[in-house]
């Protein structure tokens, strides 16, 4: 479908919600980096008037607001998620790794994406967070519900779940505030670093970390799960790329771009036009949402080649969408790519013939992130 659109219809109107798609690698890229007139404050999906619908009118998550307030805040956290912050938590991860890797060796094999995928990336944005351990198992209900509603489903119970979500923050914010205004210096979560900080000569609002909350728990779970699934897969359909990883570990960076590409966990997210947009010969007017279909972008052959389509692990990638560009570049890109890392690293060391059985997996609700929500895995060859 996505090469249809891409030949035939890059600049698609669709009628049923009066949206317009982007399917070709360099309108997506164009329209990305140009905030000015692909906005991102009506919200990231096609529905008008989403985040009225799902209750953060008041608390604009990063990703939705546009340069320079975007700017002002990002410069905010920005420093807790550089690779070098980031390698921080890697004896954390990698520790974690192991003994769910240990679990399912037990087993003899399991759900895969229940007992490491899905915690995993949990436990990455908790830890970012400083949320305790005993409160994380909560994340993923909150996400799937924000999630599915985005999705078209219960819209009810992901405002009851967003409720949950900024009533617990709003307790963590007043309790990192208190003990800061005790004298306790402030901690290295980004909960803590925000409470402490101020933009423009003033407190960080409440509402604004609870934005920020949401960004994270919204945005930091199902996204890492989708790419560890489809690196999983990619790995078993091809046994003469996972040799040569298993042969030569360092690689394995350069085989988590190619699945970051193939897999793009954000299929697409929209943006609404801030004036008349020509392209293609098609006017898309003001004031309409527009789809920016990542995964199509990243099959591109126009942009990767006529063998796009095709899965080659040591592929030299010099762009792609999956963490989106520009002022929106995804701030958790490389703590994505460290838990990518670190779980093949460990997986092939620990496994090197598992596969998964992508028959009997099921995938997850919703159009806009795609991932496995169940992918059997044997620890052992046939």
């Amino acid at each position: 479908m996505y090469a249809v659109l891409r030949d035939d219809a890059p600049v698609l109107h669709v009628e049923d919600g009066d949206y317009w798609v982007l399917s070709r690698f360099v309108d997506v890229w164009d329209a990305a980096r140009d905030t000015s007139t692909f906005s991102s404050a009506e919200g990231l999906t096609v529905t008008y008037g989403e985040r009225e619908r799902i209750g953060l009118d008041e608390a604009a998550p990063i990703v939705m607001t546009d340069p320079p307030a975007h700017t002002a805040f990002r410069r905010l956290v920005a420093g807790g998620f550089t690779p070098r912050q980031v390698a921080q938590v890697e004896p954390e991860v990698r520790s974690f790794v192991r003994e769910r890797l240990g679990r399912l060796e037990d087993a003899g094999g399991g759900d895969v994406v229940a007992e490491l995928f899905k915690p995993l990336p949990s436990m990455v944005v908790a830890h970012y967070l400083g949320v305790p351990a005993a409160d994380r198992g909560r994340f993923d209900v909150w996400t799937e519900a924000i999630v599915e509603a985005n999705a078209g489903g219960d819209v009810g119970r992901a405002a009851e779940r967003l409720v949950e979500l900024f009533g617990y923050f709003e307790d963590l914010v007043a309790r990192r505030r208190a003990e800061q205004q005790a004298g306790g210096a402030a901690a290295d979560d980004v909960v803590s670093q925000l409470v402490a900080c101020q933009l423009d000569g003033t407190d960080v609002a409440p509402m604004a970390v609870l934005g920020f909350a949401f960004t994270m728990v919204a945005g930091g779970n199902d996204t890492t799960t989708g790419l560890l699934g489809v690196a999983a897969q990619l790995l078993t359909e091809h046994p003469d790329q996972r040799q040569r990883l298993i042969d030569d570990p360092s690689a394995i960076p350069v085989a988590v771009e190619e699945a970051l590409r193939l897999a793009s966990p954000v299929q697409g997210l929209a943006r609404t036009t801030t004036r008349p947009v020509d392209l293609h010969g098609v006017t898309v007017p003001a004031g309409r949402k527009v789809l920016l279909l990542y995964a199509s972008a990243n099959r591109d052959p126009r942009e990767f080649g006529p063998d796009a389509e095709q899965c080659d692990l040591g592929r030299p990638i010099r762009r792609m969408m999956s963490f989106g560009y520009g002022a929106h570049h995804c701030l958790g890109a490389a703590a994505a790519r460290l838990q990518a890392r670190v779980a093949l690293e460990e997986l092939l060391a620990r496994f090197p013939h598992f596969s998964v059985d992508v028959d009997a997996a099921t995938f997850a609700e919703g159009n806009y992130v795609r991932r496995y929500a169940s992918l059997p895995m044997r620890t052992t060859g046939a």
